[in-house]
């Protein structure tokens, strides 16, 4: 089982931010609302949290590299 959760901490303002866009299916944005109007938080800061806990806790793997094809 994982322990990891997603702590929603104080807010922490940032420099410079860009817009992006990206298609969710219904209901994770129905699932991201209602974790929004719980915390009293908006969206953005919703999915800005839950992207910035993947980056901190992700782990990458890689096949092994073949052998060049000389």
């Amino acid at each position: 089982m994982n322990s990891k959760k997603l702590v929603i901490a104080a807010k922490r303002y940032r420099g410079d931010t860009s817009v992006i866009s990206a298609r969710l299916p219904n209901d994770m944005v129905k699932d991201l609302d209602r974790i929004a109007e719980r915390t009293g938080r908006n969206r953005n800061e919703i999915v800005m949290l839950c992207l910035e806990f993947a980056i901190d806790n992700l782990e990458m793997e890689f096949p092994e590299k073949e052998e060049a094809v000389k």
